[in-house]
């Protein structure tokens, strides 16, 4: 059973880490991870074992607070714990800052010529002059008691913090300082005025508050710059509508979004977001899907298509059936990624957590024998006190715990924004070191569903004819390339078609107007006895570049070819290049055979192909990789990928595709698309940089600034507990704004119309030399030929010259080309 809890009193990664090892000694636990960002902890545990209240009161024991989450609460309310914290520090920085004013003036306002009240002038008003400080230190020390209750808790549980050397070191100074008071008052009762007066310069009191107070200020501003990185989180449930128009009984009503149950029809108007994921049953719209996949451009949507939650319709009208509510939206699923991811821990994580698991104990020592020291060297407590006070104050391990997890939420958060969700910390991390990248073809590189890429006439037979036969004889078939003819050809006429056959693996044979045709592949041609070396070498041309042919024969007379394929899409190239340019090693698995394979990775330009691939190979492909010694990371979409998906290092799922290998990834593409993936990629990266970034700051930090602290340098450079409160709130404030960085993060992948090597984009031109052109006639008949293959896009025939140009938009074999333009009476000399 896993369960997620609030924890309350983290101050530092010491903190988690103690509260980790606390909640690992009770029996019955599996896993426990704490965040100190989020202040959240995950219990994996055995519940016939343990409940909730024993890992409860494992927190309270360690000296921490804990509560089980409340998913409805912790939706509706994830902002205003945040917003309550930082306005409560408001306050208590307002009252620090009011009374520390005054107290320096009073006590170090006369070194800088400030001019003090006579009643505390003098060594004769040494008394009234101490007895000031200490009550104006107390509202300090009140609004900041936290510091003291948290640290002094952990200390006498076995496991001092941050709060712990903040307490120590200010308690230090305002318990030696009314010390200092009453010997000050002893001193002048005895007239003793040279032991006042040296009692008066030995009072810390503006020590003890400058150092809680500016220690309240830095993690004020540590707060203020975390709460941004949760904004991933925020937005999202923010697009989660609070109603829902369904229409119930013939009626349309208003219900609260949780009432909305599958299968209930939801109407959705111009402006409103989409409350669910469904089915567009009637009407159509233009809806923006930027805060799901990234995508910037609205997209048109009509009958029976998908619509997902939180969508936008920004124009028109249409109700939808309920496939997904609740927690199984789309958008609920992408918060509960983010949510968990943010959660999660690397493992560059554990470093920290074991640093700062000693840290703490390590740090009281050293700050114990700087005492020690300097009081034998010389002889002056208050000299010894003020750099074991520094000691500790600067050397609170803030930076350390926040270096990780604040990385890691911006990180997940700018992922999220750009439609790309990370499962894990883990996944964002190991994708950093991937070399090897898999990707499936069907649906990954490829749109998934075949399309009609060129249209061939044969013996004279009318093109627009020949469309009109393709789409009536393969209506009535349920194959996918039947739908591909009929989606995506025009046809002026569909006719009535009567003995309909299907022959399975095939293709199709029936009569239209009497006559009978046939449709399909070559095997059901040559069954029915036809044979036409021609035609046969056009389909074999198409063959070679992984095109399917299909043969149209009316009467036992081939009458047309029209070549089917599954296209490109249009980004996969530049996807592809990307990886290359990032050092990948690339690799295509297909179930297909090896020379449409073997077509598509030389478009695509990948050299590593295996082909006939199913799904144990797949997985076998990358278990062998990842044995010699490859980080591998597969991408797919469909069930035969999952093996594969979960075998992989990284396992990344392209979003339209099914839930079981959405189920099986790390991360998942919400855009379908594979620039995605790179973009993924380079995320990992910079995130894995900054987090090491960080690191190497926070422990230079602290390798400069102990020694600083402890007064090695003395006397050509000392630290006051001042300076050294103020330095350690700088350096955890410059850790979280480090990560901020990665908020303004550059993919730098260059758009389909920057791309010269788009496919949609591609132009090729092709200048044909022709015999045997003698007139304006001639230049029609050959513009009319080549203009029949859909491949051939802009053809301009000069018969003077004897040129033809040409500008493809795919693929076509020159030899195809030759065959036209010989059919049409005329011979080519030369294709350039």
């Amino acid at each position: 059973m896993i369960s997620y809890f609030n924890i309350t009193g983290m101050s530092c990664s010491a903190c988690s880490s103690h509260i980790e090892k606390a909640v690992k000694k009770l029996n019955g636990i599996n896993k426990v991870t704490v965040n100190l960002l989020t202040n959240s902890m995950i219990v994996d545990f055995e519940d016939n074992i343990l409940d909730i209240e024993n890992i409860i009161n494992a927190v309270k024991n360690a000296g921490y607070g804990a509560t089980l989450k409340d998913k409805e609460k912790k939706q509706n309310n994830i902002n205003t714990a945040q917003d309550t914290e930082i306005e409560n520090m408001k306050f208590k920085l307002y009252v620090s800052f009011l009374f520390l004013t005054f107290l320096m003036y009073v006590s170090m306002g006369h070194m800088i010529g400030l001019k003090l009240p006579s009643f505390l002038s003098g060594v004769q008003n040494s008394s009234n002059f101490a007895l000031t400080q200490f009550l104006l230190t107390l509202p300090i020390i009140l609004v900041n008691k936290k510091y003291y209750i948290n640290g002094f808790k952990a200390f006498l549980n076995k496991s001092p913090s941050m709060d712990t050397l903040i307490a120590i070191g200010s308690g230090a100074a305002l318990l030696y300082s009314i010390f200092s008071l009453y010997q000050i008052g002893n001193a002048l009762g005895q007239g003793d005025f040279s032991k006042a007066q040296h009692y008066m310069h030995d009072l810390y009191f503006e020590a003890a508050a400058m150092i809680l107070t500016l220690v309240s200020l830095g993690k004020f501003l540590e707060t203020k710059a975390k709460k941004q990185t949760s904004d991933a989180i925020s937005k999202l449930i923010d697009l989660r509508p609070t109603t829902a128009n369904i229409i119930r009984e013939g009626k349309e009503i208003t219900v609260n979004i949780d009432d909305v149950i599958v299968d209930d029809i939801v109407v959705v108007r111009s402006g409103q977001s989409v409350p669910v994921d469904g089915i567009i049953i009637s009407g159509n719209a233009v809806l923006d899907e930027s805060a799901l996949t990234g995508e910037s451009m609205p997209v048109d949507k009509g009958v029976g298509e998908n619509v997902l939650s939180a969508s936008i319709n920004k124009s028109g009208y249409f109700t939808l059936k309920a496939l997904k509510v609740g927690e199984n939206t789309t958008l609920s699923q992408m918060i509960k990624l983010v949510e968990n991811a943010t959660s999660s821990k690397a493992p560059i994580a554990q470093l920290a957590d074991k640093v700062s698991g000693i840290f703490v104990p390590i740090i009281i020592l050293i700050s114990f024998i700087t005492f020690i020291s300097w009081l034998f060297i010389s002889k002056d407590i208050s000299i010894s006190l003020s750099n074991a006070i520094t000691v500790l104050v600067i050397s609170c391990p803030c930076s350390l715990g926040l270096a990780t997890p604040v990385a890691i939420m911006v990180g997940t958060g700018v992922g999220a924004k750009n439609g790309i969700l990370f499962k894990s910390a883990y996944s964002l991390e190991k994708l950093c070191n991937v070399n090897s990248i898999l990707l499936d073809k069907t649906g990954t590189i490829t749109e998934g569903k075949p399309d009609v890429t060129d249209v061939i006439t044969l013996n004279g037979f009318e093109k627009n004819e020949l469309l009109n036969i393709a789409v009536s004889l393969e209506k009535p078939s349920n194959h996918p390339i039947a739908h591909a003819i009929v989606n995506n050809l025009k046809c002026k006429n569909i006719y009535n078609v009567e003995n309909f056959e299907s022959v399975h693996g095939f293709g199709v044979c029936a009569k239209i107007n009497g006559e009978k045709y046939i449709a399909g592949n070559r095997k059901l041609i040559e069954k029915h006895n036809i044979f036409d070396e021609n035609a046969f070498s056009y389909g074999s041309n198409f063959a070679q570049h992984g095109k399917t042919p299909i043969y149209f024969v009316k009467n036992n007379k081939l009458i047309g070819i029209i070549s089917i394929c599954d296209t490109i899409k249009e980004d996969s190239i530049i996807a592809i290049e990307q990886f290359k340019n990032l050092g990948m090693s690339i690799t295509m698995l297909t179930g297909d055979n090896k020379k449409t394979a073997k077509s598509v990775a030389q478009k695509v330009n990948i050299q590593n192909v295996v082909y006939d691939a199913i799904p144990q190979v797949k997985e076998k492909t990358i278990k062998n990789l990842i044995e010699n010694g490859k980080t591998t990371a597969m991408i797919g979409d469909g069930i035969n990928d999952a093996p594969a998906l979960a075998r992989s290092d990284v396992g990344i799922a392209i979003g339209a595709g099914t839930d079981i290998a959405i189920e099986a990834a790390d991360i998942v593409l919400m855009k379908s698309s594979l620039t995605d993936a790179v973009k993924a990629l380079k995320l990992s990266k910079s995130v894995i940089k900054n987090i090491k970034q960080n690191l190497f700051w926070a422990f230079i930090y602290n390798i400069i600034g102990i020694p600083l602290a402890a007064g090695v340098f003395y006397p050509n450079l000392k630290l006051t507990p001042m300076f050294g409160s103020f330095a350690m709130s700088m350096s955890s404030l410059c850790v979280v704004l480090n990560a901020l960085r990665l908020k303004n993060i550059k993919f730098n992948i260059q758009n389909k119309k920057e791309n010269q090597t788009n496919l949609k984009e591609l132009k090729m031109q092709k200048i044909i030399k022709i015999e045997g052109m003698m007139c304006p006639h001639c230049s029609a008949h050959v513009t009319k030929s080549l203009e029949n293959l859909e491949s051939i896009k802009n053809v301009d025939v000069n018969h003077e010259t004897g040129l033809a140009k040409i500008t493809i938009s795919s693929e076509i074999s020159d030899d195809i080309i030759k065959n036209v333009i010989n059919e049409a009476g005329y011979s080519v000399l030369e294709i350039l």
